[in-house]
């Protein structure tokens, strides 16, 4: 008995639809159209903001590592420059991005996961509860039988005076 394995093509198919990629095509373009948004928000009010103490580039931060740091005739980069600012308009960057995803998108999902857990172990201990209450009314059913069965059945065959009943 061999088992027919699928082809290539339709694993392939089988993958691309798959929810997890769709998901993930979905976060790649809102994530690059995001980044516009961010990039504008460094460029509109960061840059102004440190602006206001300097200069409004932050590219233009630099220091001199090996002297002298200027552009010659030639056009080329005479000594060794290190451009500080433009690296410290990359983090500010990156950490304006991360904060607008952690508490625009992670945190509300975050609480949101976690009110549906609540809400889903409230209902397990709903359940627990009536479980429980069939279960003591089939104690008190089962308890009512037997004194049924001691008051009423004395002399009876399989009753609690009588010899026991041959149940095979």
């Amino acid at each position: 008995m061999s088992e027919s394995k699928p082809s290539l093509l339709e694993g392939f198919k089988a993958f691309l639809t798959r929810g997890n990629v769709i998901d993930l095509a979905v976060a790649v373009v809102i994530g690059a159209a995001f980044t516009n948004i961010v990039n504008a928000v460094v460029k509109g009010v960061i840059n102004p903001l440190v602006g206001a103490f300097g200069t409004k580039n932050l590219d233009s931060y630099t220091s001199c590592l090996k002297a002298p740091c200027r552009v010659g005739a030639d056009g080329e980069m005479e000594g060794i420059q290190i451009a500080w600012g433009s690296v410290l308009g990359a983090t500010l960057q990156f950490l304006i991005t991360a904060a607008v995803v952690y508490f625009l998108m992670v945190l509300p999902m975050a609480k949101y996961l976690a009110r549906r857990e609540a809400q889903r172990k409230a209902k397990e201990g709903v359940q627990e509860t009536l479980e429980v209450t069939e279960l003591e009314v089939l104690k008190e059913i089962r308890d009512a039988v037997v004194a049924q069965r001691a008051a009423g059945g004395a002399g009876t065959p399989g009753g609690p005076a009588g010899p026991p009943r041959d149940r095979g």
